[in-house]
């Protein structure tokens, strides 16, 4: 097989999260613990950072994994989903996984695995892990895939837990209280292991001190502890952040929750430091200066285009999109056009009821299979007052955005990763670059 003939096998063979939603979720770690054991517990191998949390796990992860090879660390990076293709899954450095590699993996293991019938995520984790071992990395950044307590990362035994903040999501799966929730994500705080927690609510700080008093691990909530002191905006754009430890700290990501994850970050560096990592702040400046560059990240408050201005950003349920709203109070433009496409298991009534009612909408789906029809979303919008029209698919929502703007319009693209994903992967049909 060839790497898309590959990549193919791995949809089609293994349920997989992206494409069919909660019928690909495994609950129990039994399949993860005989790769672990077939590929002799790679994770062991190499120190781990486990990022957990709704939302800024993603923005947190990467611009720590920065943070780190800045410091000369070679640093292994896991994360999901992917936008443009399955390799931004799993980097070394910043370099995603090789395609050889993939195609490798499969054919050399597939007999072992298959009997197993893993789901997509399960052995694309094994697969990371074994990556990882097998490129020496110093120190690996695991991003959770789905919760924390059940979720297949959950084998590895962090130096450090971060777990930035909970919002409501995936509720069928992990709880419809803030509280449930809190306990699946809780689940990775690790004997003895100290952990961070970004933000903390009255129903969730009692579950996260609960469960480090039980496991003996030193706990820290950002918010207390206060290590970002003000952020405000440069002419650019960009946050300068006024910080204890650094003074004024300059960050790439210009979305208004990257204060949050600034503030998460500080104090995670700061857990990083007592525990001997060489992390000086020349490092701490680069990272947040240059995540894009040393990572790849990408999707978060991005702008691709001028006059119209027009920006993407994967925020898909309400804590990420209530930022996103904020964010767009603050912009100056003529009109408001807004593409936006949603997933069937996400809090839709909870999303569309925070959006701004004097967008232009051009409601559409992404291409998997779990997206919510675009003429479905259209009906949902219309009880509460959101106006406008459906396109087939992401390019033609967004050709029509494009069509319909002014130069001092304001056109933003969102709702779901998927349909960043989907902008990001014509962006070259769409002249954005």
């Amino acid at each position: 097989m060839n790497y898309q003939d590959t990549l193919n096998y791995l949809y089609n063979s293994m349920p997989m999260f992206q494409q069919v939603g909660s019928k690909a979720y495994k609950e129990g770690l039994e399949n993860t613990f005989a790769l672990d054991k077939y590929f002799n517990h790679p994770h062991k191998k190499y120190k781990t950072i486990h990022v957990a949390g709704t939302n800024g796990k993603g923005t947190c992860s990467h611009t720590l994994a920065a943070i780190l090879q800045s410091a000369g660390y070679k640093v292994g990076l896991y994360t999901s989903p992917h936008l443009i293709d399955f390799g931004e899954r799993i980097r070394v450095n910043g370099r995603p996984i090789s395609q050889q590699y993939v195609v490798e993996f499969v054919e050399k293991h597939r007999s072992f695995f298959e009997p197993l019938y893993p789901s997509f995520f399960e052995l694309t984790t094994a697969m990371a892990f074994l990556y990882f071992t097998e490129q020496e990395v110093d120190v690996a950044v695991i991003e959770v895939g789905l919760g924390g307590r059940l979720d297949c990362t959950n084998i590895i035994q962090p130096d450090l837990s971060i777990i930035t903040n909970i919002s409501y999501d995936h509720t069928a799966l992990l709880g419809h209280t803030l509280n449930q929730i809190a306990v699946e994500k809780a689940g990775i705080i690790k004997p003895h292991t100290p952990v961070v927690i970004g933000e903390a609510t009255e129903d969730t700080k009692p579950v996260f001190l609960a469960q480090a008093k039980k496991h003996h691990a030193h706990i820290v909530f950002a918010e207390e502890e206060q290590r970002l002191l003000e952020a405000d905006r440069s002419e650019s754009g960009e946050w300068i952040y006024q910080t204890k430890e650094y003074g004024n700290l300059k960050g790439e990501l210009s979305g208004f929750y990257q204060i949050k994850n600034t503030n998460t970050l500080l104090s995670a560096i700061y857990q990083l430091q007592l525990l001997n990592y060489r992390i000086e702040e020349k490092d701490v400046r680069e990272g947040f200066l240059k995540v894009g560059e040393l990572t790849g990240l990408m999707g978060r408050w991005q702008k691709l285009q001028s006059s119209p201005t027009l920006i993407c950003d994967t925020g898909h349920n309400t804590g990420g999109m209530s930022y996103i709203v904020e964010q767009l109070e603050q912009q100056i433009y003529k009109q408001l056009h807004f593409v936006i496409g949603m997933v069937d298991d996400k809090d839709i009534d909870g999303v569309l009821s925070i959006l701004p009612k004097d967008a232009i909408y051009y409601f559409t789906k992404a291409t998997v299979k779990r997206a919510l029809p675009e003429k479905v979303l259209m009906e949902k919008a219309a009880t509460f007052g959101l106006k406008g029209a459906t396109y087939p698919d992401v390019v033609s929502a967004v050709k029509a955005a494009q069509e319909k703007s002014l130069p001092e319009d304001f056109i933003f693209v969102g709702g779901s990763s998927f349909i960043v994903a989907d902008l990001l992967s014509n962006r070259d049909t769409l002249n954005l670059h």
